[in-house]
């Protein structure tokens, strides 16, 4: 686990984006224009984390429980998804940014699985910046898939054996995670991996969000001493 004392780039984001509808219900438009508006706010954060140097960006675009929305505004994600995921394919490969959907996808529509395999295929010589869309995932089901294929495999339930098991395990644990939309919670989203991450809250309306937001956010961060429960001089290296 390495120490932060400010003045370095996250390496592994992870970004809750919040606000779709709200943005959509204050320009008294549908509700699916703000989903779109959000992926064109999800392509200026994958390119202006890249320019800065993240090596993990880890976002969540549906959670578990987004299934209890009205089946017309679900249908319209899973549409959203697919044309999304085809769009993207050739500027992600161009951008160097691999692609891996984490989380239980076999309840997602075939169109949408395909598009899934299709472009994590497509785009996965990637080594600029990894991207993680967490879909159909919740950080309760990560953990107990996780133990439950430890168990599967009769070997000790550890926290380390536990972290290599996770869907984003080859990515490590979370350095900062922003959520916009002006709520103060995680909503059940990297758990594990978010335990000692740095959780920025920011006002902004995902659609609305920005680079200039990012660089704030990544400037807050830089501010930031990270203690993984030692004192401010253990970190520094001034302990007598």
């Amino acid at each position: 686990m390495a120490l932060h004392t400010g003045s370095e780039i996250p390496r592994h984001v992870a970004v809750i984006m919040d606000g779709n509808g709200r943005w959509a219900k204050a320009r008294h438009l549908p509700r699916a224009e703000g989903h779109r508006q959000g992926v064109q706010a999800l392509h200026r954060l994958v390119e202006r984390a890249a320019e800065r140097g993240v090596k993990v960006l880890t976002v969540f675009a549906f959670s578990s429980e987004n299934w209890r929305r009205p089946a017309a505004e679900v249908n319209m994600l899973m549409r959203l998804f697919a044309v999304a995921l085809r769009d993207w394919r050739t500027r992600l490969i161009d951008a160097g940014v691999s692609l891996r959907i984490v989380g239980e996808l076999e309840p997602f529509p075939e169109d949408v699985k395909t598009a899934i395999a299709q472009t994590e295929r497509a785009t996965a010589a990637g080594t600029r910046m990894r991207l993680n869309v967490a879909a159909n995932y919740g950080g309760r089901w990560d953990m107990c898939r996780a133990a439950s294929a430890l168990a599967a495999e009769g070997l000790p339930i550890t926290p380390e054996a536990i972290a290599q098991k996770l869907a984003t395990a080859p990515d490590g644990d979370v350095d900062l995670l922003i959520r916009t939309g002006g709520e103060q919670r995680i909503s059940n989203f990297l758990l594990w991996q978010a335990a000692y991450a740095e959780i920025y809250f920011s006002d902004c309306l995902w659609p609305d969000f920005s680079a200039a937001h990012l660089d704030e956010a990544l400037a807050w961060y830089e501010g930031r001493e990270r203690r993984f429960g030692m004192t401010s001089e253990q970190v520094r290296g001034t302990a007598g």
